[in-house]
């Protein structure tokens, strides 16, 4: 009895510990008089809140202006969001299920979760904090039990940091920026583009928002995000600053820390030039590891800050582009194992000399010119290497593609689907004077200035990819199915034939062959995928183990 009322005392005492170890004191509001403000409905997908307003573009995009301090956006952005939040929560949650389909480990990791981010809010400023508190008023009351609304909404700020390190998503695909000067643009003006090539299933894409914001200290700034989400991961200000985050590989966190898009949203509003972005990095701990380009008008070029949980190195390209891939090529980092690892078993550094190559290839550049290099598929020397391949520039995956003209403030951003529709350009300098004012639907983009579409939107090709998808979430399903599920021969042959020559499709018949049991197919899959470009080392280490393990087995 005396053991048995130890072990409750024990698992009561830490029970209490837990409980008060996780919680989060929501930020205190003094002037709460915003939420009183209510939605006004002006046009079919326009609402207003005061000056505030949200609408849909022709073009598909979703365009918001906020102006106030920290609370007073994150209401009104609550406010004006609250249906689209809702449909991007669900569509986050839904993919998080099919991550994890075991509800015990999913119960597991919120806590887990809960407890790793126990000191978060120590490491966001009082204005974010607030601004994320705002948003969380107006979320779902659906994912209550799951937690509390300003705890959600909180932690979902650093789900790409902590998904980024634990599950070594940042190597599952890669981000690819680059900014040329002077003679490598047609006008000698600074241009830079970026994929962001984040997958969060295909809906999860589906209502990009273009924000414009006028805060109450700081720059205006524009960004491109998505509902319930506060944080940049492309941005640019109207000092002509722009910011955009590359993953690079990290090493586990052992602690909570600022979430790197917040850090880049701190940049965009409180910095003009390149050494003043570098300064407000220097004072933030992050997560994990990242790269993030700098742009800027003032000092008319480009640099990368490169940042880990415990350094940070400023890279400046002494000619006239900079290529950011997902490694860090700062001198502080040459001799690190975790860089120098990466660099030689993911695809950053493929992708680093596959934009060198078609950089080389003309002298200078327009925006039209860059949007052919984000929308590239080929591999080096335009070797076909398949569709979706992590090595291409354009993997079909982006959330969106961004290009800048900072000293024109002039930002093209992609139409869906990933960058393959129009690039829509906007003028920020009409943007925030026209912005506060703004009573009647009507478009605000410049017109005159678009990209055309891909004509790959329109090809054979495409078509393909969407049924190579499809095969591939079909195939999927056979091989994680605890029933025997056969497929059709035709199913088999569709696959092969939408995307011959990429190694993706051959691993994955690999692994149905191998599920059904069939070894000697499985390794003729298998062998045939490594006749492919892979695209990273440890993928390529697997197909050959699993070719040797059925030699041996069969062997036997």
């Amino acid at each position: 009895m005396r053991v048995i009322l130890f072990l409750v005392l024990l698992f009561a005492g830490f029970l209490a510990y837990f409980v008060a170890a996780i919680h989060i004191s929501i930020p205190q509001i003094k002037d709460r008089s915003v939420e009183k403000l209510t939605r006004e409905t002006v046009a079919i997908d326009f609402y207003k809140v005061g000056h505030n307003w949200l609408k849909k573009s022709n073009s598909g995009l979703w365009e918001m202006y906020l102006e106030g301090d920290g609370f007073e956006r994150g209401v009104i952005n609550g406010k004006l969001t609250r249906e689209l939040a809702e449909y991007q929560e669900d569509v986050f949650i839904n993919q998080i299920k099919q991550l994890i389909p075991s509800e015990h480990y999913l119960n597991f990791l919120k806590y887990f979760v809960a407890y790793f981010n126990r000191h978060l809010p120590q490491h966001i400023s009082d204005e974010y904090a607030q601004e994320i508190y705002g948003v969380s008023l107006s979320a779902s009351d659906k994912y209550d039990q799951l937690a509390p609304k300003y705890y959600r909404i909180l932690n979902y700020h650093s789900a790409h940091d902590i998904g980024h390190a634990l599950q070594d998503k940042n190597m599952t695909v890669g981000c690819t920026s680059f900014g040329l000067r002077n003679g490598k643009t047609k006008d000698g003006k600074l241009l830079i583009g970026r994929n962001f090539d984040f997958f969060a299933g295909q809906d999860f894409a589906h209502n990009k928002i273009v924000c414009f914001t006028k805060p109450k200290f700081g720059n205006k700034f524009m960004y491109v995000t998505w509902a319930g989400f506060t944080g940049v991961v492309s941005g640019m200000n109207d000092k002509g600053l722009t910011v955009t985050i590359n993953a690079a590989k990290s090493d586990i966190p052992s602690s909570a820390a600022t979430p790197i898009s917040l850090l880049a949203k701190e940049i965009l509003q409180y910095a003009g030039t390149i050494e003043q972005a570098y300064a407000i990095a220097k004072k933030r701990q992050t997560f994990v590891s990242e790269s993030i380009l700098i742009g800027s008008a003032i000092d008319k070029k480009t640099a990368s800050i490169e940042k880990t949980p415990t350094r940070i190195d400023l890279f400046e390209e002494s000619g006239e582009q900079l290529i950011c891939s997902n490694h860090f090529r700062g001198k502080l980092f040459e001799k690190d194992y975790t860089n120098n690892k990466n660099i030689v078993e993911s695809s950053s550094l493929y992708r680093k000399f596959r934009v060198e190559e078609l950089l080389g290839k003309n002298r200078s550049f327009s925006p039209e010119e860059v949007a052919l290099i984000l929308r590239n598929q080929d591999g080096l020397h335009g070797d076909k290497i398949g569709l979706s391949n992590e090595k291409g520039i354009n993997q079909l995956i982006a959330h969106h593609s961004i290009i800048f003209k900072p000293e024109e403030l002039l930002v093209w951003v992609s139409t869906s689907p990933f960058q393959l529709g129009e690039y829509v350009c906007y003028d920020l300098n009409k943007i925030f004077e026209e912005a506060p004012g703004l009573n009647q639907k009507k478009e605000l983009n410049e017109e005159n200035r678009t990209i055309a579409e891909d004509p790959f939107l329109k090809s054979t090709s495409y078509r393909q990819f969407l049924l190579f998808k499809q095969l591939k979430d079909y195939f999927s399903f056979c091989t994680k199915s605890d029933f025997h599920l056969v497929a059709e021969l035709r199913f088999i042959r569709a696959i092969q034939e939408c995307n011959p020559e990429s190694y993706l499709t051959y691993q994955i018949l690999g692994d149905y062959y191998l599920k059904i049991k069939n070894t000697e197919y499985a390794q003729r899959a298998y062998t045939k995928a490594l006749t492919k470009e892979v695209a990273t080392k440890k993928e390529a280490d697997n197909l050959i183990w699993l070719i040797n393990e059925l030699d041996l087995n069969n062997y036997r």
